[in-house]
């Protein structure tokens, strides 16, 4: 039993609170929930992250999900360490007599003092060294002077494990030993509080649903430097990495780095698998695939009201698709896919607003000002290589970076010029008509959060602060068809009884709009065999499916029947107007929506359901679309029990309606520039009544 749905990677520190803004050598937390990664968690001190811990365990166990929790230090000691000072060699006996002697709160612990009554019970000097603390305590040296305690310097993973830190260390660099006595109370403490559903790696068999696993982010050393070449902080980039390295492992490969016996002493996941964690990280993220239940609708359940069943496909969906990098010219309209900080500063020093003449203002003097002029200037790109004197004033172009000395510029407009000097009228403020450096976007500071679709705008930000290429999800691909006999291709002749498709141009039409990948896959006729060859190359092909036609339960309705036949479907009887039946399942792994076969209701059951469940498989997140109240031109009295979407469009300033409400009008489609709702209740409406609008756009931009 080694598959996992989640993956945590947990950075620890021995230190003490490291205050409210996010910073290095401090404790961090990345996680890759059911696919999905999330932006690393900075936690300022032990007992927040012990409380983090606790709401991801609970979380993940509540959803069904098998966690792994990857941490950054030691879960044993040398052998031999733990008969001496317990009498076991059991680790745990260590752990526990650790959670009953380490005394810990956010501004203190007793690590060093710990460390040193250890050394108590070891003959000679050592093994733990380095005192940390201003006052001398007996039996913790501060050099390294030990001798004949009789432990190994290093357990066998630290001596297989280039640059790996021995644990007796208590402070300085590669202190690993204050992250042990400080940390091993706090994951005894996760094993006592989940009893029965916490395992440990290597110690124990991994057959619950929880893993604490030993693992160390210097086995991806290359690919956090690369990373922090781009900006951010450094333990933030080793937590995110490594978890969405565990994660992309394939089962097989993660299954063969577990298989290790190492009962005492533990072990570091991926040691000997360097190359096997940074082909992973490096790589496409790609997510596991979705369950076959989760179409299901609860027991019971016969109509769906629309909200249940937004609410049930926002629980039940996760992104489908993978991760990678690109280049800003080709990330345009694309789904950001990790948390995107700033490399450098904008602006990135400080410079001048105008074209004029800038100056120390502590220079001025009281009244109007006459002010020396300097020989040069400075223009954008070509700084002023000296230092401006106190008294004196200095030629700069907008865009200039503010020469040494001078942190005043006036406009040219409000000077006079004389021979080598200025004159100017008092009442300028210190700083007027200049910009500092980082006041629109400081170095390491949040640009763009994941799921956000990137637009031109954003390109600009991440380029003015030196971004050349962004974390995107591929593109999201969308296979669509069209079923039924009486189809027929437009252009071509259509005999009595024959149709022209239309809803297939829509479909793939309005998947382009929405910034997907469509795949038409044609026409398919009333044929159980060719729906199926069309079904499995779109599964081969694309991310999603969209079908029209086919998703009730009549004798022709091929769609709900195929997806019945592969055990992953669901038909959902929605209490809405025009739609209803909406046919949803997993064909080969893939998700599968079968729209509606008349024209407007395929349109709105799209952009009410398909829309916002694409959007979760594409990495953007739910999104419900922005909606604005407007007084109705129209009356209409409505009974209860099914939401209803009206074809509408504004004019002066009032929601007009189509004048039939026939899911075959397709005409009304064009007419209509959005969608007006009522609600599922009886609705008398009135001209003048406030009702719901959605234009089009807000579906394609939210």
């Amino acid at each position: 039993m080694t598959g996992f749905d989640s993956f945590a990677m947990l950075d620890w520190s021995g230190g003490n609170d490291t205050g409210p803004r996010p910073r290095r050598d401090a404790i961090w937390l990345g996680l890759v929930r059911a696919g999905v990664e999330e932006p690393p968690r900075y936690l300022r001190n032990r007992q927040e992250a012990e409380a983090a811990l606790i709401a991801l365990i609970e979380a993940e166990i509540a959803a069904g999900r098998r966690l792994l929790i990857g941490v950054d230090f030691p879960f044993g000691f040398p052998a031999g360490f733990a008969r001496t000072l317990t009498g076991s060699d059991s680790p745990f006996a260590v752990w526990d007599w650790l959670e009953t002697v380490i005394e810990d709160g956010p501004r203190a612990n007793n690590r060093f003092d710990v460390a040193a009554e250890i050394n108590g019970r070891f003959p000679g000097v050592g093994p733990f060294w380095f005192n940390g603390m201003q006052r001398e305590i007996a039996g913790l040296p501060r050099k390294d002077t030990r001798a004949g305690h009789g432990m190994p310097e290093r357990r066998a993973a630290e001596d297989r494990t280039k640059g790996a830190f021995s644990c007796w260390q208590m402070g300085g660099a590669g202190a690993v030993g204050g992250q042990v006595l400080t940390g091993l109370p706090v994951l005894n403490r996760l094993r006592r509080r989940f009893y029965g559903q916490v395992g440990v790696w290597p110690l124990e068999v991994l057959d619950k649903p929880v893993a604490l696993v030993e693992t160390w982010p210097g086995l991806i050393n290359a690919a956090v430097k690369r990373a922090e070449a781009q900006g951010g902080i450094r333990d933030a980039h080793q937590v995110r990495l490594l978890s969405r390295a565990l994660a992309h492992l394939p089962p097989d490969k993660l299954a063969e780095m577990l298989a290790v016996d190492a009962p005492e002493e533990g072990w570091i996941l991926g040691q000997g698998y360097e190359e096997d964690l940074m082909r992973a990280c490096d790589d496409t993220l790609s997510p596991p695939p979705l369950r076959n239940d989760c179409f299901a609708l609860p027991a019971g359940v016969d109509w769906t009201p629309v909200d249940q069943a937004l609410a049930l496909l926002q629980d039940r969906l996760r992104p489908v698709v993978g991760q990678t990098r690109a280049p800003l010219a080709q990330a345009l309209g694309r789904v950001l896919a990790a948390p995107i900080t700033a490399p450098r500063a904008n602006p990135p020093e400080a410079n001048t607003a105008v074209d004029g003449y800038g100056f120390a203002h502590a220079s001025l003097t009281t009244g109007d000002q006459i002010l020396s002029l300097v020989e040069g200037r400075a223009a954008a790109g070509v700084p002023y290589p000296g230092t401006v004197p106190a008294g004196h004033a200095v030629r700069v172009l907008t865009g200039a970076a503010l020469p040494k000395g001078v942190d005043t510029v006036i406009l040219q407009e409000d000077v006079t010029l004389g021979e080598g000097r200025i004159a100017f009228r008092a009442g300028l403020k210190p700083g007027a008509n200049t910009r500092r450096a980082g006041e629109d976007v400081a170095a390491g500071a949040p640009l763009l959060h994941p799921g956000r679709v990137l637009t031109p705008a954003d390109l600009a930000l991440c380029a003015a602060t030196g971004l050349a290429e962004l974390p995107i999800h591929h593109q999201l691909r969308v296979a669509v068809l069209s079923t039924g006999d009486e189809l027929v291709e437009p252009g071509d002749p259509a005999r009595p009884g024959q149709i022209y498709d239309a809803n297939r141009p829509m479909l793939t039409g309005l998947m382009q709009q929405m910034g997907y990948a469509p795949l038409d896959l044609g026409r398919i006729a009333d044929d159980r065999a060719a729906l199926r060859a069309a079904l499995d190359r779109a599964a081969t092909n694309a991310d999603a499916i969209l079908t029209s036609g086919g998703a009730s339960a009549g004798d022709e309705d091929h769609v709900s029947a195929l997806l019945n036949e592969a055990g992953a479907m669901a038909q959902w009887r929605i209490a809405l107007k025009p739609g209803r039946p909406l046919a949803l399942g997993l064909w080969r792994g893939v998700p599968v929506f079968g729209l509606p076969g008349n024209p407007v209701a395929a349109l709105v059951c799209a952009l009410i359901f398909a829309r916002p469940a694409l959007r979760l498989l594409s990495g953007a997140g739910w999104c419900t679309p922005q909606g604005f109240a407007v007084p109705a031109a129209f009356a209409k009295s409505k009974k209860p029990g099914r939401r209803e979407y009206l074809r509408a469009r504004i004019r002066d300033g009032r929601a007009e309606v189509f004048a039939s409400e026939g899911s075959g009008r397709i005409s009304g489609l064009s007419w209509a520039e959005g969608l007006v709702e009522l609600p599922d209740e009886a609705a008398t409406i009135q001209p003048g009544d406030p009702v719901r609008y959605i234009p089009y756009a807000s579906f394609l931009s939210a």
